[in-house]
């Protein structure tokens, strides 16, 4: 379970309580019933599924750009999974920063491969890192070349008053809170959850919530063992509630993630 501090009207901090976990959701919008292209977005509590938005892989000559970046410069073991005509293309066209789009395309890439049945999309993780951190840039925070956080991003102590409370389960080695957990990082993953999906991307040899191809890469693994298959209504519906049950928050990921494939296409 994830914890979220993003909302679609700004961050803020609201007194909603999910049952067996801790998350919240402020001010969140009711998307509309259709976009303008006909393509799904239902409302709180819906069953649509968004657009699948596609991507295509480094060296695919319909991306217009298929360069790579040379061995020697990589920096993370998701450079160079999608070709970087298309990064920059779809960046540009969607507002996602660059270094963010590339670990959510590569999770999905690398999650096709691990887990076929699932059908992860790169615009339902993007959806979460935007209305969990803002891609990362929740406080002023930004995602480094490397794909690093450059500064905080933790949600608020889950102490019980507000919120449920979530006794300390990391010694604070995660989120620097040895009493209370506290969801960390650019996707928001509570210490508990990391420790049994966290999945180290980059290839560096540690499983970072900070960094932001690892909690790329765990998001799409967890929606993955959360909803089964991401294509059918049912499974996708389910994945975003294990990340967060209400039904507001389901709504503003299909509607953001609608969008993304949208502005891709």
């Amino acid at each position: 379970m994830t914890v979220s501090i993003r909302t679609a009207a700004g961050f803020a901090v609201a007194a909603f309580i999910i049952a067996g976990a801790a998350g919240w959701v402020a001010n969140l919008p009711k998307p509309a019933a259709t976009a303008a292209d006909g393509s799904v977005i239902a409302g709180a509590g819906g069953t649509g599924i968004p657009v699948a938005a596609s991507l295509p892989a480094a060296g695919d000559s319909s991306a217009g750009d298929s360069e790579t970046l040379p061995v020697a410069g990589r920096r993370s073991n998701t450079d160079g999974v999608v070709a970087l005509g298309w990064l920059t293309a779809t960046s540009g066209r969607t507002g996602i920063p660059a270094r963010a789009l590339q670990a959510y395309a590569a999770a999905a890439v690398v999650e096709s491969t691990a887990a076929p049945g699932c059908r992860v999309t790169w615009n339902t993780i993007a959806a979460i890192g935007s209305i969990e951190s803002g891609h990362g840039t929740h406080g002023g925070a930004h995602l480094d070349a490397s794909g690093h956080l450059v500064g905080t991003i933790l949600g608020p102590r889950l102490d019980g008053v507000d919120f449920a409370a979530v006794p300390d389960t990391d010694h604070g080695r995660l989120d620097g809170d040895a009493q209370w957990d506290r969801a960390v990082g650019p996707m928001q993953f509570i210490p508990s959850t990391w420790a049994q999906y966290g999945t180290d991307a980059d290839g560096d040899g540690v499983a970072d919530p900070n960094q932001i191809d690892d909690a790329a890469l765990t998001t799409a693994k967890y929606l993955c063992a959360a909803g089964g298959d991401l294509q059918t209504p049912a499974g996708w519906t389910t994945a975003i509630r294990a990340y967060n049950h209400d039904d507001a928050y389901v709504a503003a990921v299909r509607e953001k993630a609608n969008e993304y494939a949208r502005a891709a296409a």
